[in-house]
C-alpha cells in the first residue's frame, strides 16, 4: 500500500506515500563494534548490514526520502490553503502519477542496460533543482499552474529514477540477504516517512511559509549523492535484447506469469486505489478535526511510525511461516483501519484526533507487511537483467495506483464528501481482498519468504 518510497520516490509512496515516485533512506542503527559481535546463524538480521555499500544507501536515503515526505505536506497544505478545494489535492496525484504512466516502462529499459548508480546520480541532481523551481514559485506564489507544471516536472525525474533506485539496493546485497535487505530498507523508509512529516508541519507553522521546505528537500537529495557517489555495486547483469517494444514490454510478460507476484501487485494497487486516506489529510486538520499544520505533520507521520514498529518485528522475529495469509490479513486490516479514521470527525469531544493518529498508525504498520511481502517476491524471483523493467511495472501499477488513488479520493470527496469517500474506500479494500483470496488461492498458499528467496536463487542459476 502506500508507504514506500522505493515504489514511490516521495512516498510507494508507498499513501502509501508517493506522491511522486520516491527513493528511500536509512540511518546509522547501530554501532559497528555492535553490529560485529552479532551471530551469524542462520537468522542474524544485522548480517546484511555488514555489505559494503549498503549502510551508506541506508543512511543517505534518509535525507531525499525526508524531504521529499516535508514536501509533501507542504505541497498539499499550500494547495488547498489556496483554493479550499479538496479536487487540487486530487491534482496534485494526478501530476504524479502521468509521468510514471507514460515513461516507467521506457525508464526500467534504461536501468537494464546502463550504470544504475548512474542514473540515480543524475535524476537526483535534477530533481533538486525542479525543487529550488518550487521553492521560488512557492515564495512568489506563482500561478498555480507553473506550481503544478514544476511537481510535474519533479514527478518526471522520480519515473525514471524509480525503476533504477530500486535494482540499486540489490545489487548491493548478497543474493541471499535480499529479504533481510528489503525489511531494513523499509525500516529506513519509514525512519524518514515519520520525522519528514512531522518536521514539515512544524515549519510551516513555525515559518508561516511552505518555500523553504522545497528548497530543504532539494538540499537532501544532494546530500543523498554525496553519500552514494562513492559506493560500488556488485557486477550488474546487463540486458543484451535487441533494444525493441518487446524488450521494453518484457517486463510485463514476465509478471503474467508469476501469479504470486501478479497477485500481491494486483492486491496492493487495488487496494490502494480505493483505501489510501492520506491525500484527504489536510481537509482533517483543517476543517474536521480542526488541528492546523502543527496536526497535520504528526498525521502523516502515524503510518509511518507504524510501518517503523511492524518493520522492527518483521526484522528481529523468526520468519514468517504463513506470510500469505499474514498478507492477506494485513490488507483487510488496512482497509478497517481505513473505515475507523474516516469516522474521526464524528467521535465524541476531543476524541477525534487521537483515534486518528491511532487508525493512522495501525494502517501503516498493516500496510508495511505488504510491502515487504510484495517487494522481497518481486526482487527474488527475478533475473538481475530483468529487474529495471519488472520493478518499472511495478512502478507503474502500485506507484501510479497512489496518485491516481489520490485524484480518485479528491474526486470522491467533492463528489460524496470527504468522510463518505474515505470509508467508502475502506470498505472497497476489504471486499478485494476476498476477491483476491478467490481468484489467486497461491496467496494463501504462500509460505517462508526465505524460502522464496531460496527458491528464486536456485531458478535463477539453473
Amino acid at each position: 500500500m502506500k508507504l514506500d518510497p522505493e515504489e514511490q520516490q516521495y512516498p510507494e509512496t508507498p499513501e502509501r506515500q508517493a506522491a511522486p515516485l520516491q527513493s528511500e533512506v536509512e540511518h546509522e542503527l547501530r554501532p559497528a563494534s555492535e553490529t560485529a559481535a552479532e551471530p551469524t546463524g542462520p537468522h542474524n538480521p544485522y548480517e546484511v548490514l555488514r555489505e559494503p555499500g549498503f549502510g551508506r544507501y541506508l543512511a543517505g536515503g534518509v535525507f531525499a526520502a525526508a524531504g521529499a515526505q516535508m514536501t509533501n505536506v507542504a505541497a498539499g497544505w499550500e494547495l488547498y490553503s489556496r483554493t479550499h478545494n479538496p479536487f487540487s489535492l486530487g491534482l496534485l496525484g494526478l501530476m504524479g502519477a502521468l509521468p510514471v504512466i507514460t515513461l516507467a516502462l521506457p525508464a526500467g529499459t534504461l536501468a537494464d542496460r546502463r550504470d544504475r548508480r548512474q542514473i540515480v546520480l543524475l535524476f537526483e541532481f535534477l530533481a533538486a533543482f525542479c525543487l529550488a523551481g518550487l521553492c521560488a514559485a512557492s515564495w512568489y506564489q506563482a500561478p498555480l499552474p507553473i506550481f503544478y507544471g514544476l511537481i510535474l516536472l519533479n514527478a518526471v525525474c522520480g519515473a525514471f529514477m524509480g525503476p533504477a533506485i530500486q535494482a540499486l539496493a540489490v545489487g548491493l546485497v548478497r543474493p541471499e540477504m535480499v529479504p533481510a535487505a528489503m525489511k531494513w530498507s523499509s525500516i529506513r523508509w519509514q525512519v524518514a516517512a515519520t520525522f519528514g512529516p512531522v518536521l514539515g508541519g512544524f515549519l510551516i507553522q513555525f515559518l508561516g511559509h511552505t518555500a523553504p521546505i522545497y528548497g530543504l528537500d532539494g538540499l537532501g537529495r544532494l546530500v543523498f549523492c554525496a553519500f552514494i557517489w562513492p559506493i560500488r555495486t556488485r557486477p550488474q547483469e546487463y540486458s543484451k535484447e535487441e533494444l525493441s517494444w518487446s524488450s521494453v514490454f518484457a517486463g510485463w510478460s514476465f509478471i503474467k506469469g508469476q501469479p504470486l507476484i501478479l497477485s500481491t501487485i494486483t492486491l496492493d494497487m487495488v487496494a490502494v486505489l480505493f483505501g489510501g486516506a492520506t491525500a484527504l489529510l489536510p481537509v482533517y486538520a483543517k476543517d474536521l478535526l480542526h488541528v492546523g499544520p502543527a496536526g497535520l505533520g504528526p498525521m502523516r507521520a502515524a503510518p509511518a511510525v507504524g510501518a517503523i514498529v511492524m518493520a522492527s518485528v518483521l526484522t528481529v522475529r523468526p520468519p514468517l511461516q504463513r506470510a500469505g495469509i499474514a498478507l492477506l490479513w494485513a490488507v483487510a486490516g488496512f482497509g478497517l483501519a481505513t473505515i475507523v479514521f474516516g469516522f474521526t470527525p464524528h467521535y465524541p469531544g476531543a476524541l477525534g484526533y487521537p483515534v486518528a493518529l491511532l487508525a493512522l498508525f495501525s494502517l501503516g504498520a498493516l500496510d508495511n507487511i505488504s510491502v515487504v511481502v510484495r517487494h522481497t517476491l518481486l526482487q527474488v524471483v527475478t533475473p538481475d537483467a530483468m529487474r529495471g523493467r519488472v520493478s518499472a511495472v511495478n512502478s507503474v501499477f502500485i506507484g501510479t495506483s497512489n496518485e491516481i488513488g489520490e485524484l480518485e479520493s479528491g474526486l470522491a470527496a467533492k463528489l460524496f464528501g470527504t468522510i463518505p469517500a474515505v470509508v467508502g474506500g475502506g470498505v472497497i479494500t476489504i471486499l478485494v481482498v476476498l476477491w483476491v483470496a478467490k481468484m489467486w488461492p497461491q496467496v494463501a498458499g504462500l509460505r517462508s519468504l526465505e524460502e522464496a528467496a531460496a527458491e528464486g536463487k536456485a531458478l535463477q542459476t539453473a
